[in-house]
């Protein structure tokens, strides 16, 4: 292959990169980074008339001439006004609205509010669910439909009056009790559990009638298609509704896709759960296994969308009840807690393809939290471990660096010398090759094997709530946001010129030049990367010029860098 075709090649690949750039944040709803006339409008498609389980048009499952709303709250009956109750834990401050039960607002005690690289830490809890005083809406709520029964719209009542759960006490239920609505009384109770962010919720419907009737029970999550504030336009996490069937087991469903109609998941099924998920935290519907559901995820209103399950229930015949029990998850994104919760439930940390190996990956950075005490040195150690692991892989693949780099002399003046005969110059390329006993790929090869493993890393840190406001030395006081000096992407650029410069430089000038800028283009995106991805690969980068060092030195090649010259 001659230069031009190889220059050629090299524009192609750059081209590329670019445009899958651009279509990387189309895809993740953000603007085009280069082009931002190519992100095609999104036109809303007209709602369908049509919805399963007894729907109206705007998606939302209520009963009969109950207003279909989704996380407004406007009254529910004229004179009726809908009333909050606050209810404390050690790990919750929720909010309920008499206005169906519903829960409309959920505090995270023990996570604050991100605060950035900030000395001084605010103490406001972390806001998961919240209804009212912004834009941002994200709301729990159940009710009855397959006839005019109590839904989440329909007033009900707060029996007794619980406040917090106090010292010794294990449990706090808090329950609340519809009026009779076609013949039908609902009761909600909440039971809240000391230590723990998974819910207890036992819809019991009675039939105060005089006709058999058959409800269907929904529980859905509300939520605003918004991303979070805190993704920049060089990384994204998913936002959005998921659904977990043992069958086919995790399913993230786009925004996008529900507006588009072409949302694929499971839609009947007797196990598994759906949820609501963001960057380091979700809500889940958990219902026993055996229980059949039908899985929806639907837009209820301009920027709002649901997802949830219908349960169909007995008949229930005049006189008699009967009770749905299930769980509402509220809270981190905290592998070995949600584990033990609900199977599968710990797929909402997604690792996407990379599951098999990032899982091994935060069990190992996880235990040597518990011994360093510290999250940063974690980092830093675990890079040790996974360099060391791949010592004699590593070293294969700087012996065949080197070797190059001893040859590349050589090679660049067979080139200046046969410049005008492109094929010659080839074949005098391959003999050195033999005859010095290098293979060009030789260092290639060992690297590629690597790169799983530390992509897989790279999305440990990026998903791992423990990184959230945790510090490792002087002014990082949070590895989840950017450095705000810049001190870490500065010295993880000059780290990687090194590195580079470490390099054999590729006989083309043209790739010698853009192996170089290559580098420096990519270290742009570090600027904005979270502080425990910078400590990341500024580690890797130190351990692969210092082993790239030591195996220079033995093979007797200078410790010299290795420069283009960028004004030919």
């Amino acid at each position: 292959m001659n230069d031009i075709r190889r220059s050629i090649l090299w524009v192609v690949f750059g081209l590329s990169m670019v445009l899958i750039w651009d279509k990387w944040q189309i895809h993740n709803g953000n603007k085009p980074t280069f082009f931002p006339g190519s992100a095609p409008a999104v036109t809303a498609p007209a709602a369908s008339t049509s919805q399963p389980g007894g729907a109206t048009s705007t998606g939302v499952p209520v009963a009969s001439g109950t207003p279909a709303a989704g996380g407004e709250a406007p009254a529910a009956a004229p004179g009726a006004v809908a009333q909050r109750h606050e209810v404390t834990t050690d790990v919750f401050k929720l909010v309920f609205n008499s206005e169906g039960g519903s829960l409309i607002g959920a505090e995270l005690l023990k996570h604050a509010e991100a605060t950035g690289q900030s000395k001084d830490k605010t103490e406001r809890p972390f806001t998961l669910l919240t209804q009212g005083g912004g834009e941002h809406i994200y709301v729990a709520q159940t009710g009855l439909i397959g006839g005019n029964f109590p839904t989440h719209k329909t007033p009900m009542a707060l029996v007794g009056n619980p406040a917090a759960l106090t010292d010794g006490q294990n449990e706090l239920q808090v329950r609340f009790e519809s009026p009779e609505v076609g013949g039908v009384k609902l009761v909600k109770t909440y039971t809240l559990t000391r230590g723990s962010y998974a819910i207890g919720v036992r819809h019991e419907v009675q039939n105060v009638g005089t006709q058999a009737v058959t409800p269907q029970l929904y529980q859905q999550l509300v939520r605003d298609g918004s991303k979070l504030s805190s993704e920049t336009p060089f990384y994204s996490t998913f936002t959005g509704p998921a659904v977990y069937t043992h069958e086919k087991k995790y399913q993230k469903i786009e925004f996008s896709n529900i507006e588009k109609n072409k949302a694929e998941f499971v839609k009947s099924a007797s196990d598994g759960y759906v949820a609501m998920v963001q960057h380091y935290f979700a809500s889940a519907w958990l219902l026993d296994d055996g229980v059949a559901r039908e899985n929806f995820a639907r837009k209820i209103d301009n920027n709002l969308f649901a997802v949830g399950s219908i349960t169909s229930l007995n008949v229930i015949e005049p006189g008699q009840s009967l009770s749905q029990q299930s769980r509402l998850f509220l809270g981190p994104q905290e592998e070995k807690v949600l584990e033990t919760i609900a199977p599968g439930l710990e797929l909402v940390k997604d690792y996407g393809w990379l599951t098999i190996l990032a899982k091994p990956l935060y069990w190992l950075l996880e235990k040597i939290h518990g011994y360093v005490g510290n999250w940063g040195w974690a980092i830093v150690l675990l890079v040790v471990l996974i360099k060391a692991a791949f010592y004699w892989l590593n070293s294969s693949a700087y012996r065949s660096m080197a070797k190059m780099k001893k040859i590349n002399p050589r090679i660049m003046d067979m080139r200046e010398r046969l410049k005008g005969n492109p094929q010659q110059m080839q074949q005098e390329m391959m003999k050195i090759y033999r005859e010095e006993k290098v293979n060009p790929l030789g260092g290639c090869f060992p690297i590629l094997i690597q790169i799983p493993v530390f992509i897989a890393l790279y999305w440990v840190l990026l998903s791992s709530v423990e990184m959230r406001n945790a510090p490792w030395v002087g002014w990082i006081t949070d590895l989840s946001s950017p450095d705000p000096f810049f001190i870490l992407p500065l010295v993880m650029a000059v780290t990687t010129l090194i590195q580079t410069a470490l390099n054999p430089l590729p006989p083309d000038p043209l790739q010698a030049k853009l192996m170089w800028l290559m580098p420096l283009m990519f270290s742009v995106m570090f600027f904005f990367f979270p502080a425990g991805l910078v400590l990341y690969w500024i580690t890797n980068n130190v351990l692969t010029i210092a082993q790239q060092s030591v195996i220079n030195k033995s093979m007797g090649v200078p410790l010299k860098f290795s420069m283009p010259n960028f004004r030919a």
